[in-house]
């Protein structure tokens, strides 16, 4: 069976089962200034699933979960925050790298992930948490990698040795429209991952299709650089991921990958 992915645009991505449920990962939509989608278009939501707690991620989580009753994945950090906007903690499963959950009858794995999660509490004091990247487990043969904003480890090749993902999408960009919204001296040279690393991720991760993102523009230097290196890497390993860089509001099927092993396994 099939899933349908759309991505929005940043870390945002919305997937259809094939039963018709709805997943929605990192759902910066009605604020993300580039997005062509609005949140409001989601007549029902089976699932939200947030990797960290910073605007781009975080996102419409609150007043998307409110208006549909969605379920949230998410950081401990981000409950307490969910919770005094005002959801029921019953609507919230916090959980952390190694605690599998089951919510809406998809299986979650957070796995590791080297960045930082940090947010504003409404009473004006702040918060801070471990981010999660996860692993979904669609159907048997399709296993999404969620990276969360990661910075590359060497450690991402045991979440390919533990969960297969078959897909996966990786940060390799931070877009204009995004650095400008961070204030501080000097100025930002990279994303949590520079076009090489993100390679060197999907490498280590096994995917057989990686998808670059945090960007709105698929055709910006360092979405180039990433497609480019992909290529260069295939004609040196057989099992180097196949790659996509998708537009904002793009959808593209994900098929069953049926007994994919990576070149390490």
């Amino acid at each position: 069976m099939a899933v349908k992915m759309r991505f929005l645009g940043m870390a945002a991505y919305e997937f259809i089962t094939e039963d018709g449920k709805r997943v929605l990962v990192d759902p910066y939509i009605d604020s993300s200034p580039l997005c062509p989608v609005k949140s409001s278009s989601f007549d029902r939501v089976d699932l939200i699933i947030v990797s960290h707690a910073p605007f781009d991620h975080l996102g419409d989580t609150e007043e998307i979960a409110k208006r549909t009753g969605a379920p949230v994945i998410c950081g401990g950090e981000i409950k307490n925050f969910l919770v005094a906007k005002g959801l029921p903690p019953e609507q919230i499963r916090a959980t952390v790298w190694g605690i599998a959950v089951e919510v809406a009858g998809f299986k979650v794995y957070p796995v590791e992930n080297h960045h930082w999660s940090q947010l504003k509490m409404p009473d004006g004091s702040f918060a801070s948490g471990v981010p999660n990247a996860y692993v979904i487990y669609f159907e048997k043969d399709i296993r999404f990698y969620h990276y969360g904003d990661t910075a590359i480890f060497r450690d991402l090749t045991l979440i390919r040795d533990i969960h297969r993902p078959t897909h996966g999408c990786i940060g390799i960009t931070n877009p204009p429209e995004i650095v400008s919204m961070v204030s501080g001296p000097g100025k930002l040279l990279t994303g949590e991952m520079n076009p090489l690393e993100g390679v060197l991720a999907s490498e280590w991760l096994g995917l057989n299709i990686a998808f670059p993102c945090h960007y709105y523009d698929p055709g910006c230097d360092d979405v180039n650089e990433f497609m480019q290196r992909i290529k260069q890497l295939q004609k040196v390993n057989p099992y180097a991921p196949g790659a996509l860089a998708l537009k904002p509001a793009e959808w593209y099927t994900l098929n069953p990958v049926p007994d994919w092993k990576p070149l390490y396994q």
